[in-house]
């Protein structure tokens, strides 16, 4: 069992201990339930990654690289290529 203050701000530090029995990691949010009986619960709701999302979807071509990716924009906005930066 661990103890933790709370700070005048209501912040507290949650113990490593704890953190690591949890599985807490940074960015990862954490809800508090109160019971009928005023009992506090917490959950760890694990924040995904975005690097956990690479692949998810097919590539429909290739990567033309970035100044490609902003003509083509620019084209379709509407932008005059010869205009870039004035």
């Amino acid at each position: 069992m661990s103890i933790a203050r709370v700070t005048t701000k209501g912040q507290i530090t949650i113990p490593a201990e704890t953190r690591k029995s949890l599985g807490i990691e940074e960015g990862d949010d954490l809800l508090f339930e109160v019971t009928q009986e005023g009992e506090a619960r917490i959950r760890v709701i694990k924040r995904g990654r975005l690097s956990e999302l690479f692949g998810a979807l097919p590539a429909t071509r290739s990567y033309p690289g970035k100044e490609a990716i902003r003509a083509e924009l620019g084209q379709e906005l509407g932008q005059d290529p010869s205009q870039k930066g004035k």
